[in-house]
């Protein structure tokens, strides 16, 4: 069984317009909510084996809040700019591309709309409310945690994923 937790950066600062996408930092509700995330995580046994984040500096920023809340030793991680606003099938492919022998559980921290687009397609069944919160959107620092009947990451399939929860941080803190 593999577990796999998609997680939409926390909410950046759009306060320059001078500055590039890529390099907006978070916002101080961002800053909140990320920590909150990371020991939901902790405290319902998710810690990931392997992060996969993008190289925005927002998704860096989070991951950078997140991880103290995961413990020791911290999960792998792989910065990879091929995520930055990357779509469905680039994240899956790379899900894929970077699963490590012994990686059951992959937690990818990148952006909208690949992230939500990647989530609607895998999802096949589960949790029923969860599922109609996230047809809907997919804000910032929300994390949708999906399981797969396979312990394989190249078996991971459109529909086949069972949607354990949908989580944002307004229903945790």
């Amino acid at each position: 069984m593999l577990t796999l937790l998609l997680f939409r950066h926390a909410k950046s600062d759009w306060g320059s317009p001078e500055q590039s996408d890529h390099e907006r930092p978070l916002n101080k509700r961002g800053a909140k909510a990320a920590p909150v995330m990371g020991e939901y995580i902790a405290h319902h046994h998710l810690k990931p084996d392997h992060i996969l984040c993008s190289d925005a500096v927002r998704t860096r920023a989070t991951l950078a809040l997140v991880l103290p809340e995961l413990g020791t030793p911290a999960p792998h991680v792989t910065i990879d700019d091929a995520l930055y606003l990357a779509s469905a099938e680039t994240i899956l492919t790379r899900i894929r591309e970077s699963a490590q022998p012994g990686d059951k559980r992959i937690m990818v921290i990148g952006h909208n709309p690949g992230l939500h687009g990647l989530a609607l397609t895998l999802v096949g069944e589960g949790d029923t409310d969860g599922i109609k919160h996230l047809a809907m959107k997919f804000p910032t620092a929300a994390l949708a945690i999906l399981k797969f009947d396979t312990d394989d990451w190249d078996e991971i399939k459109p529909a086949k994923g069972h949607l354990e929860a949908f989580v944002t941080p307004k229903e945790i803190g």
